[in-house]
């Protein structure tokens, strides 16, 4: 398990998913705000859009990588795959003899 599993408990893992939630939100909403803000000055500007795209792109990585580490929560895939290959390890140990 990890170590952050070992030493803490379920009120504070959960607590402290419930704070990765909302920072994914905030992070979501301004995301929103900001990009429609600088489109609408893009546009506005006269030429159509000329730029405002580069920022959506750079900052929508960003956040994709966000999302993404928080639905997948690697540290809980990884305990995961540990308690798989240690079952596994144990096995073969038991039919070595």
């Amino acid at each position: 398990m990890a170590q952050d599993q070992v030493l803490s408990t379920p009120e504070e893992r959960a607590q402290k998913r419930a704070k990765e939630l909302t920072d994914l939100l905030w992070h979501a909403g301004s995301f929103l705000i900001i990009n429609v803000f600088l489109w609408a000055l893009d546009i506005i500007g006269g030429d159509g859009v000329n730029w405002a795209y580069w920022v959506t792109i750079g900052w929508g990585v960003g956040l994709a990588f966000h999302a993404l580490n928080y639905f997948i929560d690697v540290r809980r895939w990884t305990d995961k795959k540990a308690e798989q290959f240690l079952e596994e390890e144990r096995r073969r140990e038991a039919e070595r003899g």
